[in-house]
């Protein structure tokens, strides 16, 4: 079937859409300032720009119920390419040995994004625009088992799903 339109009909329509939508389009944010959230838990993700880190792509707090932070990182792996992620809890600082670092690791894995049309994808880098969420596979079993949970520490574990709340100024 053939359109009745003709193009200039066509591009007057397509740029009265833009026109009309740009307001409500959200500006980008770069991933380096991203603010996350998820809606089970209250638990929050701020990310950081990463400094001169040679191997570490983007570095990040988690913040959960009472006050509790993890520290996040996440490192591409050699070979076949992935986001590596990392929360600690109270890690030592300076120079520490890979099973002190073990120890105090509460969850690892791979960290996909999603965009607003449901596409996933792996995490870029820092210098990328924030996607809409980030998942984090089994980070609620993972913590739950972690020396972070309980009594002393926090009580609502979150679920994988993170949304785009916003920007850090």
């Amino acid at each position: 079937m053939q359109s009745v339109l003709s193009p200039n009909i066509v591009s007057a329509a397509g740029v009265l859409a833009v026109l009309f939508t740009a307001p409500n389009a959200q500006a980008a944010c770069p991933l380096a300032l991203a603010v996350y959230g998820d809606a089970e838990s209250d638990a929050g993700i701020d990310f950081r720009p990463t400094t001169d880190a040679v191997t570490v792509t983007n570095t990040f707090k988690m913040v959960l119920d009472k006050g509790v932070v993890l520290d996040g990182i996440v490192m591409w792996t050699s070979g076949v390419s992935r986001p590596h992620g990392s929360l600690m809890y109270k890690c030592p600082t300076g120079d520490v040995t890979g099973d002190e670092l073990a120890a105090c690791t509460v969850w690892q894995g791979v960290v996909y994004s999603a965009d607003d049309k449901g596409n996933i994808a792996l995490l870029a880098a820092e210098g990328t625009d924030a996607p809409q969420s980030l998942i984090f596979p089994d980070l609620g079993p993972s913590l739950q088992m972690s020396s972070a949970f309980g009594p002393n520490g926090f009580s609502k574990l979150p679920w994988d799903v993170f949304l785009l709340k916003g920007c850090q100024e």
